[in-house]
Order: C-alpha cells, then structure tokens, then sequence
C-alpha cells in the first residue's frame, strides 16, 4: 500500500463528529478537518476571498468572507451554489493534497468531512466512520447551539443524508449517546483494529 490509510469521518449536524475526530488525534492519527479549512480558506487574506469578493460581490470585508451575506446570495439558488462549491472544493482538495504529502510517513490519517456522502468523498477513502446518536440527543445538542431554532434545524437535516442510511454505508458506527469514556473506549479499539490489520499487509 502506498500512503497511509484514510479513514473518512462523518456524521449530521451535533452528532458528536468533532469530539471523535479529536479522540483519534489522541490516538496519534493526523486529522485534517474540511470545515475548519473551508474557514481558512475564508478569513482574512484568505485564499478565496478574493474569488469569492468577484463572483459574488458584497459578500466579503475586513474580516473576510461574510458567511451570512455569502449564505444569503446562494440560498435556494442551485445554480450560485453550484458556483460556489465549484471555487471552494478545488481548494479544499488541494490542501488535502498537501495535508496527504506532509503526513505521507503516518499509517492512518482521518478526514473529517460532515457531506462525505453528500458530495461522494466516500470514494476517495478506505474505510468510513459514522458518528451516531439517538435523534433526542442530537436534537437537544443542537438547540443548545446559539441562532439555532427547531426549523433551521429540520431545513439542516433535509439536506443531510438520513442518519440510518449513513449507518448502512459505513464500517464502523462511533455512538456518542453514551458516555465520553465508553465513546473513547471505542475509538481507542478501532484504532488498535485498524493498525493490527494494517500490520499484516
């Protein structure tokens, strides 16, 4: 095999993706996080601003890209957000890239995509982890969020993959409706698992 295993990380809105994502770092597996490159992509004297600032004027300032203002110029409208993914995905794919080559020594690494089903990431991995919870204790973690309302909520999970059907295609399910330790516990497992087999090729 050449380049370390992938493993592709992903779970709907306040499953708990994040805690797990840091727990494998725990575990010493580098861990590169699509959003928070998307924000780096987007502050200040960021890559994209400028792209951004010309197809879609007024969405950015001094402290970067305006995510509200940028949200509003593409919602509902298909054909915006096409464009927009169309600035944003080659970016993200070349700091992956990057990301890849710096860690090219590692055994595993993880990506940490929320749409990997959604924008068909899964094929560009080797194995894939879903984060899980019960819907009651994903709906109170995301309520506790600020600006977040029962209808932004709903309008979320829409465009997200149901739940049971990420399940279905995953390797393995991370559950985090339990406690932080047993959820650790796990973690620490699947990665014992994962080394063990990659030890025998």
């Amino acid at each position: 095999m050449t380049g370390p295993f992938v493993i592709g990380l992903t779970g709907s809105i306040a499953m708990g993706k994040s805690t797990v994502a840091a727990m494998f770092a725990d575990e010493g597996v580098p861990v590169f996080d699509a959003d928070s490159t998307v924000h780096e992509l987007q502050r200040p004297g960021g890559a994209l601003v400028p792209a951004i600032e010309s197809a879609f004027p007024g969405t950015t300032g001094a402290e970067g890209v305006d995510r509200k203002a940028l949200g509003a110029a593409v919602f509902g409208d298909r054909d915006k957000l096409a464009k927009l993914e169309s600035l944003i995905h080659p970016a993200v794919a070349e700091r992956r890239a990057a990301f890849l080559a710096d860690n090219a020594d590692a055994d595993l690494v993880l990506f940490d995509i929320p749409l990997l089903f959604e924008k068909a990431g899964h094929k560009n991995v080797d194995y894939i982890v879903v984060v899980s919870a019960p819907y009651a204790v994903q709906r109170e973690r995301v309520l506790k969020r600020p600006g977040m309302t029962p209808e932004k909520f709903d309008q979320i999970r829409a465009l997200q993959m149901n739940d049971a059907d990420k399940q279905r295609q995953a390797d393995y399910v991370v559950k985090t409706g339990q406690s932080l330790e047993e959820t650790r516990h796990n973690v620490r497992e699947l990665v014992k698992k994962l080394r063990a087999g990659l030890a025998k090729h």
